[in-house]
């Protein structure tokens, strides 16, 4: 299928690795040129230079903490017109409900909300005024049912969800579109810092731990980034226009909900 974005420019977060890596690499297969971001700069720098040599797109790096004013700054002087951004930052580690206090909500809520909304704050207006824009948020699938060893992204996440719900409908009637994808288990480095929990928890192996949390996906394995990826390119497509302010699970059946 042609997406139609062919020549569109995209800030992609967090993209040197993972979910974001997928998200940039689908985008530059349907010709859209990229500014990625993520704070090291030597994954960056490879991932870049794969894309390039593989779609033949125009691909600028900036290496910084999106999380951060002076971050989002050097950042957005690079993507100020783009046409389509997706949001990405790594979630805040898991705990119990009494492990946490303010500055972990705090950190949480910087990463996980208001960086998004801040970089959607200073790059919708230039879609609206030439018409056409896509934000996709990769949030959760603790937003459509709670995690409870994830509290602080679970709050951060239904803040974000929150946001969009409304700023979404507002956008729409120029022409801009914001949805959110929510991931499951993906095979990314996310994956294996969870499942090492697991392992600590229990004392059992990396292997063990894969094997027992793809016994309660439907689907029995862990999501992909390319598949992953697939879906945010086409929520940024010319074919995706009447979809507004939606949270599109992709976890392998692994929520248990009609809706």
């Amino acid at each position: 299928m042609d997406l139609g974005i062919s020549g569109k420019r995209a800030l992609v977060c967090a993209s040197s690795r993972g979910l974001g890596l997928g998200c940039a690499r689908a985008l530059a297969a349907a010709g859209v040129d990229l500014v990625m971001n993520a704070r090291g700069q030597a994954a960056l720098d490879e991932a870049a230079t794969g894309i390039r040599a593989e779609f033949g797109v125009s691909v600028t790096v900036v290496a910084a903490d999106i999380t951060t004013e002076a971050g989002r700054a050097e950042v957005l002087a690079l993507a100020d017109a783009v046409d389509i951004l997706v949001t990405n930052a790594g979630g805040p580690p898991p705990g119990l409900w009494r492990d946490w206090g303010r500055d972990d909500f705090i950190r949480a809520l910087d990463a996980n909300m208001l960086t998004p909304i801040a970089l959607m704050t200073a790059l919708l207006p230039g879609m609206m005024a030439r018409g056409w824009g896509r934000v996709i948020n990769i949030t959760s699938q603790s937003v459509k049912a709670p995690i409870p060893q994830l509290g602080l992204s679970n709050s951060a996440r239904a803040g974000l969800t929150g946001y969009v719900a409304g700023t979404a409908r507002q956008v729409a009637p120029h022409g801009v579109t914001i949805n959110n994808l929510l991931p499951g288990i993906h095979d990314t480095d996310r994956a294996t810092a969870l499942d090492g929990g697991v392992v600590k928890a229990q004392g059992i192996t990396l292997e063990e731990a894969r094997a027992q949390r793809m016994a309660t996906i439907p689907a029995r394995r862990y999501g992909t980034a390319a598949e992953f990826g697939a879906m945010c390119a086409f929520l940024a497509s010319q074919h995706a226009g009447f979809i507004v302010g939606q949270n599109i699970l992709l976890d392998g059946g692994a929520t248990n909900a009609t809706l």
